[in-house]
């Protein structure tokens, strides 16, 4: 894995762009990084590379070849409180999943310990519709699809923001003052209101490095 050295903000190296504003994009992993791919009419498609030239390129998928995996939610980082329970997880994937209410199943607390980011869902082809999480492992409550993410998906993923990733939030935050920053997803979607897709946990690193994390 890469290994990445953290400067303060306040020395010599980055004291001059101390003041400045993160540069931070959000684009679909799912895009050609590279130049030479087509569309089906033959016509060249804009890679991220020429759209972003001077940019550093920062992959937060649970398929990233360096430390910045990490940043994925299905990466088993371990500690995470879940929510409205004593218990802690590995994962805030494994969290989600687990307390996610099926029509033919309740919770599923081994999720909370699965360290295979490869097998961390739960479906409704196997289990049925899904009809809630459970507010808690012995909750009785069920909250509906955006509720559970404003009480258990970005708290989650904010604990570990700021207690287990320290060190690659002030990385991403120094590069992005001196360069445009850009955070591959699979997910583009920042709208935590919108239940038409995923949450796209690049635009909760990029919404926690500015400020603004969603609550």
């Amino acid at each position: 894995m890469m290994k990445i050295s953290v400067y303060s903000e306040k020395s010599g190296n980055f004291g001059a762009n101390s003041e400045k504003k993160p540069m931070i994009i959000i684009e679909s992993k799912k895009k050609p990084l590279l130049p030479g791919k087509k569309d089906k009419n033959g016509k060249p498609i804009m890679s991220l590379k020429e759209k972003y030239p001077d940019a550093m390129f920062i992959d937060v998928t649970s398929k990233a070849q360096d430390e910045f995996v990490k940043f994925s939610p299905f990466y088993p980082i371990g500690g995470i409180p879940v929510p409205f329970t004593d218990d802690v997880a590995l994962s805030v994937e494994g969290i989600w999943q687990g307390l996610k209410v099926f029509e033919d199943t309740d919770v599923d607390t081994s999720f909370f310990s699965k360290r295979d980011m490869k097998n961390l869902k739960r479906t409704v082809r196997k289990y049925g519709d899904c009809l809630g999480h459970r507010k808690g492992v012995h909750g009785e409550e069920l909250l509906g699809y955006i509720e559970a993410r404003k009480q258990i998906y970005l708290p989650c993923y904010k604990w570990v923001l700021e207690n287990k990733l320290q060190k690659l939030v002030a990385a991403v935050r120094i590069i992005s003052k001196n360069k445009p920053v850009v955070l591959l997803d699979y997910n583009t979607n920042s709208d935590v209101n919108n239940p038409k897709s995923a949450l796209s946990h690049a635009s909760l690193i990029k919404a926690f490095i500015e400020g603004n994390y969603p609550e």
